[in-house]
């Protein structure tokens, strides 16, 4: 009886104070219209990377969790293969996590990745754009993707990412966008 009744408590923990948790440990994700949150952060190769370098250009700020895990390299490997239809499309990814620098190194040797991906181990950005997941004991990044006009506008912020086919979905935002 003492077990179905922790059982039940679990289950009441769960279902409603993590969701509670979780979406008080993020600030508010930068809506359409509003000027994306510049930043600096380093990048797998080492190297400086900030917004502000891609000016008159469409950027694709997506976030993701953790390097080399299903998902996240699932959507890595479908940006990587659009590379070509993003340099048409005068676009450029940027993926970033709160993995450090060596951490994104492997990830892009072993998966074949030549995109920037940027190292917020601290989660400043992340928080800045309301993709910060912290669980006390860990942090990551929510999988969220910022679609930023030339302008350094966000012209669309995607909270409910689907890995598998994001890239698909931003490219045909980004064809609609241009065509406007």
């Amino acid at each position: 009886m003492v077990k179905i009744v922790l059982l039940v408590l679990l289950v009441v923990v769960v279902i409603f104070l993590v969701p509670r948790l979780l979406s008080s440990s993020r600030a508010a994700t930068p809506a359409p219209g509003s000027t994306a949150p510049d930043f600096t952060l380093a990048s797998q190769e080492g190297t400086s990377v900030s917004l502000k370098d891609y000016r008159g250009k469409w950027v694709v700020l997506y976030f993701y969790p953790k390097d080399q895990t299903p998902g996240c390299t699932r959507e890595a490997h479908n940006f990587q293969m659009d590379q070509s239809k993003y340099n048409q499309r005068n676009s450029v990814v940027l993926g970033v996590s709160v993995d450090s620098v060596d951490s994104h190194k492997k990830f892009c040797a072993k998966e074949g990745l030549n995109f920037k991906l940027l190292a917020d181990s601290d989660g400043t950005v992340s928080k800045e754009y309301g993709s910060l997941t912290n669980l006390g004991v860990a942090k990551f990044a929510a999988r969220h993707t910022f679609l930023i006009d030339p302008a350094g506008k966000v012209a669309r912020a995607y909270t409910n990412v689907d890995p598998g086919r994001h890239s698909d979905d931003v490219l045909a935002a980004l064809d609609q966008l241009q065509k406007e």
